[in-house]
């Protein structure tokens, strides 16, 4: 198989399995991309998750595009972005029209109340996985615990903490 073709097939598996938006993708991108296929390094995947969350768009998206063009260019960027919104859209055309109907119905609230959790595990091993391939130094531990202080007490919205780190990231680079 191509590596377009396998871009865009993993990246609609991902996209039709990871219930939970972008974070909850994380998980299955390390899993076929890194473990399975060698197509991106750890390194490149924390690269990823920067760059996903300092541009614009949907983590998903932005991950899905920065993959393809890693692997196969701006055509391999292209089909894996395709993939990971292909099923979401029809998916989610689908359900827009069937959510009112069955909204009250118990077993869909049951499946959404099982999911819901999940989700939050899959966001959670992400991180943990992401950390613990991490080259940790003075200024990535206070970063972190200083930016989750920050968005968890809502002191700081996540655009004005990529912009402060980002500058800090800039300075220190000339400082060293």
């Amino acid at each position: 198989m191509s590596k377009i073709a396998l871009l865009f097939t993993m990246f609609f598996k991902i996209g039709a399995f990871s219930f939970g938006g972008g974070y909850a993708m994380l998980p299955f991108i390390q899993q076929e991309f890194i473990n399975k296929t060698h197509l991106i390094t750890n390194k490149e995947f924390l690269d990823l998750l920067a760059i996903s969350q300092s541009t614009p768009g949907p983590v998903a998206i932005n991950s899905a595009t920065f993959v393809g063009y890693k692997t196969a260019g701006v055509l391999g960027s292209f089909c894996a972005t395709v993939g990971v919104s292909l099923f979401a859209i029809i998916g989610l055309t689908i359900i827009s029209h069937l959510f009112d109907k069955f909204k009250d119905n118990g077993k869909v609230v049951n499946l959404l109340t099982v999911l819901r959790p999940i989700t939050i595990g899959f966001i959670l091993a992400a991180a943990f996985s992401s950390g613990s391939s991490m080259e940790w130094d003075w200024y990535a531990v206070a970063a972190f615990v200083t930016s989750f202080a920050l968005l968890y007490k809502k002191k700081l919205g996540s655009i004005s903490i990529i912009f402060v780190y980002g500058l800090i990231g800039i300075a220190m680079s000339f400082l060293i």
